[in-house]
C-alpha cells in the first residue's frame, strides 16, 4: 500500500474488505453448487475467463449490450452459473 493521507487509507481498506467479502461469497456459492473449492483454487479457475460487454447508446429506451465470452470449461461454466452471477448493476437514482 503506498498511500499516505487518511482519507485513501481509508479507501484502500474498504476495496480490502469488500475484496475479502466477494471472495468469501463466491466460495460460499460454489460449495452450494456442490463444488469444494478454495477461494484460491476458485480465481484460478474463474481467471481464464474474459467477458466483454459493449453498450451502445440508443435513440430511445434501453441502450443494446452486445456480451462476448471465452469458451468456458465445465467448472468454469459451473461457477458463474450461481445466484450471485451476473451481477446486478445498482440502480442509480438522481
Amino acid at each position: 500500500m503506498f498511500h499516505w493521507t487518511e482519507q485513501k487509507i481509508r479507501v484502500h481498506a474498504q476495496y480490502c474488505v469488500l475484496a475479502l467479502a466477494v471472495a468469501r461469497l463466491m466460495a460460499r456459492e460454489a460449495k452450494n453448487a456442490g463444488m469444494v473449492m478454495s477461494v484460491r483454487e476458485l480465481i484460478s479457475e474463474l481467471k481464464g475467463i474474459e467477458e466483454t460487454v459493449m453498450i451502445y447508446p440508443s435513440t430511445g429506451g434501453r441502450p443494446r449490450a452486445r456480451r462476448m465470452i471465452t469458451e468456458m470449461d465445465p467448472t468454469q461454466a459451473a461457477s458463474t452459473s450461481c445466484s450471485a452471477w451476473p451481477p446486478t448493476p445498482p440502480q442509480l437514482r438522481f
